[in-house]
């Protein structure tokens, strides 16, 4: 059995060849890691141990998340991760992280919001056969008991701010609210909401149960559509320039 994930269905639509390096032939990767993919991991970790100590009743002051920043950022730095943009260099990126957590901690403390949980493993069966199966991890979880409200909460680092339009067709969010649907009773509703750290802004969107409806079955038309493609094409562009598997591709970035 076959189990996806938003990445993965994404990583299809941009390109079926990538996709076949990637999933299908196992290729091993060129690159290690863009910096931006590194960024957006080291300031997810960063946030995540923020609330993880006021789980425990602790609330952190700025300086101790910055100071886990630096440290998680020297630790797992590498020569091998790959900066595209020439333009920038590491202390650009960096200095870019610490600004996010400055912005997002003036925000948010002292982080008293119900979080139930931080990078929360979801597995939805879209049709309850067990055929068409996708997993995801959503980077916080909060609970409003009163009204039996979850609110779904996304980290973006990436420098492009989303309209609302394209927030109101968002596919991951909108498939972990089925998820959170199954997952618990009683559900009164979900709001889906993301954090834009390079702009500090939060937005928000909501599915009804008709769209989510009509969600799953777009999804199983994409995975029988990708299980029966026998070639796969590759569509070259702008994002070449991230792909881990240029060298195994005809169309150089």
């Amino acid at each position: 059995m076959v189990i996806y994930s938003h990445s993965k269905l994404s990583t299809f639509e941009q390109c079926q060849l990538k996709y076949k390096f990637k999933y299908i032939d196992r290729l091993k990767p060129e690159i290690k890691q863009s910096i931006e993919g590194f960024l957006g991991g080291i300031v997810h970790d960063s946030l995540e141990f923020i609330y993880i100590e006021a789980s425990k009743g602790r609330i952190v002051e700025l300086d101790e998340v910055i100071e886990y920043y630096i440290k998680k950022w020297n630790c797992d730095f590498s020569s091998e991760i790959k900066i595209v943009k020439e333009e920038y260099n590491t202390e650009y990126y960096f200095n870019k992280g610490v600004k996010f957590l400055i912005d997002y901690f003036t925000e948010n403390y002292p982080f008293n919001d119900n979080t139930i949980a931080v990078e929360k493993l979801i597995m939805i069966d879209l049709d309850n056969s067990g055929k068409y199966k996708i997993q995801g991890y959503i980077d916080r979880l909060v609970h409003n008991k009163e009204s039996n409200i979850f609110e779904v909460h996304d980290y973006k680092t990436g420098g492009f701010l989303k309209t609302q339009e394209e927030l109101d067709n968002d596919r991951q969010l909108a498939l972990y609210s089925i998820g959170i649907r199954k997952m618990f009773e009683n559900v009164s509703d979900v709001h889906l909401i993301w954090h834009f750290l390079d702009f500090n802004k939060k937005m928000s969107s909501r599915r009804s149960i008709e769209d989510l409806e009509k969600l799953k079955q777009n999804i199983i038309c994409l995975i029988n559509k990708i299980e029966s493609t026998r070639e796969f094409n590759a569509s070259p562009g702008i994002l070449c320039k991230w792909c881990e598997f240029s060298t195994y591709c005809q169309f150089k970035p």
